[in-house]
C-alpha cells in the first residue's frame, strides 16, 4: 500500500467542497490541484485545502490542464449529472484513478464507455454512492447473509426528498438539477438506495437485471411551489415541467427478485428512501423503522395485523463490524458519518491500486436506470431490456477483493485481526 496518493478535485460546489473537507480527513490522502470551471468554487478548494492542511494546492478552471499532470494519482469528480462521465473518462485514459458523485445516466452509451474505457486503461471508476456504507442499510445487509429473512423476494427504495427549493432555484445557485427537471422525464436520481439493493441481490455477481418498466405522473409541484415563493410573475411559474411529480420505476432480475424504486422530489414531504427488504422469513421496512421476523416477532393469537417490532434492538444485534469499528474510533462527516466510509473505501482503493468495492460495471447499472426510465416513460411504460454491462461475466465473476470496506460479504476476519494486533 503507497504510504501517500495524490488527489485532484474536479468540481467544488456544495457537494464538492463538503467531500473535499471529508477527503482530507483520510488516511494518506493528498490535493495538489483542485478544479471548477468558477473561479470563486476554485478559489473555495484552494481556500479549504489551505485551511486544513497548510498546503496550497495548484488551481485550475480547466480540468484537462490538471488531467495531463503526471503527479496525480486519482480524480474526485462532483461535476453535474451530464459532465461527470466525460470527465471520469477523460481521467481514465489520462492515467488516474476516478470517483464521482452520484447520478445518472444520459444513455446508455455513456455506460458502456465508462466500462470500456476502465477497461482498457485498467483505472477504476467508482461510483461514491454513499447509501451502501450507512449505518442501518450495513445492519440490513448483515442480516440478509445470516439469513435472517430467508430468501430475498422483493426490495423497494427511492430518493424522496422534498428539493422543491434547491430545483426551482437553479439558476441562482447555479445547480444543474433544474435543468434536468425541465428537459427530462424519468428516474433521474435512482443510486441512493439502489445500491444497498444491488449488493444484496448480488448484481452482476450471480445476477443481474434484465427489464425495466418506469411510470412518471403529472407535473405541478414546482409550478405551486414557484408561485409561492417567487410570485406569479417569477419566468418559471407556469413552465411546463417535462419531469412528473412522482416517478416509479420496477425492475426484474435474473434470478426472480423484484425490485420498486420511486423518485419523489417536486412535492411537500418528509425525507425517505423508502428501503424494503422483504424475504420468505420476514420483513425491514424504513418507513416506520420497523421490522417483522417469523417465529421471532412475538404474535399474538388473534392479531390478523402482525405488528412489528422496532428496528433498533436487532441493529444492535447485527450491528455490521465496519460500523462498531467506526463507533469506537468516532463516527464523524456528513450524511450520518458513510460520506467518510465511502471516501476511505476510495482512498484505500486507490493507495493499494486495487479494485474498489463499487466498481465500473456496479457504476453503469446504477447509472443506467435513469436513461432506461425515460425510455420506458417516453414508450407509454413500455418495458425496457436491461444491458449486461459484464458481457456475461455476471455469471462467474473474477473474486471480489475481501477486506474492511467489502459490499460483496462481511468480512469478519478483517475485523477480528485487527483487533487481535
Amino acid at each position: 500500500m503507497k504510504e501517500f496518493v495524490n488527489i485532484g478535485i474536479i468540481g467544488i460546489s456544495g457537494r464538492g467542497s463538503g467531500m473535499l473537507r471529508e477527503l482530507l480527513d483520510c488516511e494518506g490522502v493528498r490535493v495538489p490541484a483542485v478544479c471548477d470551471k468558477y473561479e470563486d468554487r476554485a478559489q473555495n478548494g484552494f481556500d479549504i485545502v489551505k485551511e486544513k492542511t497548510g498546503t496550497e494546492p495548484d488551481i485550475y478552471l480547466d480540468y484537462k490542464e490538471l488531467l495531463a499532470r503526471d503527479d496525480i494519482d486519482a480524480i474526485y469528480c462532483a461535476t453535474t449529472w451530464i459532465t461527470h462521465s466525460r470527465i471520469a473518462i477523460d481521467a481514465m485514459k489520462a492515467g488516474k484513478h476516478v470517483a464521482f458523485d452520484v447520478g445518472g445516466a444520459a444513455s446508455i452509451e455513456e455506460c458502456w464507455q465508462l466500462v470500456r474505457t476502465s477497461e482498457e486503461t485498467g483505472k477504476f471508476c467508482m461510483l461514491l454512492e454513499n447509501c451502501c456504507y450507512d449505518r442501518n442499510e450495513m445492519a440490513i445487509y448483515n442480516m440478509v447473509k445470516q439469513g435472517l429473512f430467508g430468501e430475498i423476494i422483493h426490495m423497494t427504495g427511492g430518493y424522496q426528498h422534498d428539493l422543491r427549493d434547491e430545483i426551482s432555484l437553479g439558476r441562482e445557485n447555479r445547480h444543474g438539477r433544474l435543468f434536468n427537471f425541465q428537459l427530462r422525464n424519468g428516474e433521474l436520481y435512482p443510486t441512493h438506495q439502489l445500491g444497498p439493493i444491488t449488493k444484496v441481490l448480488g448484481i452482476n455477481r450471480g445476477n443481474r437485471f434484465v427489464s425495466l418498466v418506469s411510470m412518471a405522473s403529472k407535473s405541478k409541484g414546482l409550478n405551486e411551489w414557484i408561485k409561492k415563493n417567487k410570485g406569479e410573475d417569477y419566468d418559471l411559474a407556469n413552465y411546463d415541467f417535462n419531469q412528473g411529480d412522482i416517478v416509479t420505476t420496477m425492475l426484474k432480475t435474473a434470478n426472480g427478485e423484484t425490485v420498486v424504486l420511486t423518485h419523489d422530489c417536486s412535492l411537500p414531504r418528509h425525507y425517505s428512501r423508502a428501503y424494503r427488504v422483504q424475504g420468505t422469513k420476514g420483513i425491514y421496512m424504513e418507513d416506520g423503522n420497523s421490522i417483522y421476523i417469523e417465529d421471532r416477532t412475538e404474535h399474538v393469537e388473534g392479531d390478523w395485523m402482525h405488528h412489528p417490532d422496532s428496528f433498533e434492538s436487532y441493529r444492535e444485534e447485527y450491528e455490521h463490524p465496519l460500523w462498531k469499528k467506526y463507533q469506537t474510533e468516532g463516527v464523524h462527516g456528513g450524511h450520518g458519518g458513510m460520506d467518510f466510509l465511502v471516501l476511505s473505501a476510495f482512498v484505500e482503493s486507490v493507495r493499494l491500486d486495487a479494485v474498489p468495492p463499487i466498481d465500473v460495471y456496479d457504476t453503469a447499472v446504477m447509472m443506467a436506470v435513469t436513461c432506461l426510465s425515460e425510455q420506458s416513460i417516453a414508450l407509454g411504460s413500455a418495458p425496457v431490456a436491461f444491458p449486461d454491462f459484464t458481457n456475461g461475466m455476471w455469471i462467474d465473476r473474477e473474486p471480489y477483493r475481501r477486506g474492511i470496506f467489502c459490499l460483496d460479504e462481511v468480512c469478519n476476519d478483517f475485523f477480528e485481526e485487527k483487533e487481535e494486533k
